[in-house]
């Protein structure tokens, strides 16, 4: 999350958990959408393949993931606050073509159910990335990007710092910035309750994340934003998922120190940005240093992935090609890899 563009943020909402529902059944029933609409809601399965629950013994936590592509190494994709893993769905169609992709709902987010949908740490969402990774793919895991934007951005950024995926072999951090975060974090509350709060059906929750700028892609804003929601009974009407205005006590966490910790990351490493002006000077230093790629994606807002989709893959699959990273790590030419 970027404080500094937290109009494009959606949320809301702790969900009352009946014992071990599945995250599938999760979203509430909600009036029945104009189809003609234009900004009627599309569904995930156009661009990904399959999406699935990740549980653990012992623990009522449900943690909801995107899959798509069958062969390559894995983009693992981390949304920002108040979005979801659909946030990447344009980009995985894109992406799937030559690696395999996978986005997760983060706790308080999406799907994602845990007893405790309030404590956005950066401990507490580190250790959970690293559970479903492990849940996923066991002892032995296939060469893996860290994709994060925003808060997942610096998510991506503590998982990789603690050097417990052995095959990690890329990390891109998706505009975020900890000089220009933590500037930012003052304005946050207000940024947040400024916007609007109550739908009268997603199709206007849709209509207004465009109109109002926070997402400039249609399709996009027609494929994440729903999972942002729920329906509030009460009020009959839709309101944000995740609640983020009740998480300001982790927000310094997210940013603090970001920077040092992604330059000293030891894999290759790649910054997006949609504007210059968000470099601080740590990773000004480090750009000119040669430490880590940075490219600019113009023309855009905070959300790349889903407002340049198109270049956003493009950019991603590069990196992996740039890197020489294949299925199981870095590919180095004439070395004939053993078999499994």
């Amino acid at each position: 999350m970027d404080p500094s563009n937290l109009s494009s943020l959606p949320e809301e909402t702790s969900e009352e958990e009946p014992q071990h529902i599945s995250a599938f059944s999760s979203v509430p029933p909600r009036p029945a959408a104009q189809a003609s609409s234009k900004f009627s809601p599309l569904e995930w399965s156009g661009y990904f393949d399959q999406e699935d629950d990740i549980t653990f013994p012992g623990s009522n936590d449900v943690y909801h993931v995107y899959k798509a592509g069958a062969e390559g190494p894995v983009v693992f994709c981390l949304h920002g606050g108040g979005y979801s893993g659909l946030s990447f769905a344009l980009s995985a169609s894109k992406i799937k073509e030559k690696a395999r992709v996978v986005a997760m709902d983060l706790r308080g987010h999406g799907k994602s159910i845990t007893e405790n949908d309030i404590d956005l740490s950066i401990e507490t969402l580190c250790n959970d990335v690293l559970a479903v990774i492990k849940a996923m793919f066991g002892d032995s895991p296939p060469a893996i990007v860290l994709v994060g934007h925003s808060m997942g951005g610096s998510v991506a950024v503590h998982v990789a710092a603690k050097k417990e995926i052995r095959s990690l072999a890329g990390l891109v951090v998706v505009d975020v910035v900890e000089g220009t975060a933590m500037a930012s974090l003052i304005h946050m509350q207000k940024v947040l309750s400024s916007r609007m709060q109550h739908f009268s059906s997603i199709e206007k929750a849709i209509e207004w994340s465009v109109k109002g700028g926070s997402l400039r892609n249609i399709e996009s804003a027609r494929l994440s934003i729903p999972s942002t929601l729920k329906y509030d009974d009460s009020k009959k009407c839709y309101i944000y998922r995740t609640r983020l205005e009740e998480t300001e006590g982790y927000w310094r966490g997210w940013y603090e120190g970001l920077s040092e910790k992604f330059l000293s990351c030891p894999v290759p490493k790649l910054l997006l940005l949609a504007g210059t002006d968000r470099l601080d000077r740590s990773l000004t230093i480090g750009q000119m240093q040669g430490k880590f790629q940075m490219e600019v994606v113009r023309h855009t807002g905070h959300a790349i992935q889903e407002d340049a989709s198109d270049e956003f893959a493009s950019l991603i699959l590069n990196f992996i090609a740039r890197n020489r990273i294949g299925p199981h790590g870095i590919e180095i030419p004439g070395l004939r890899r053993p078999q499994q």
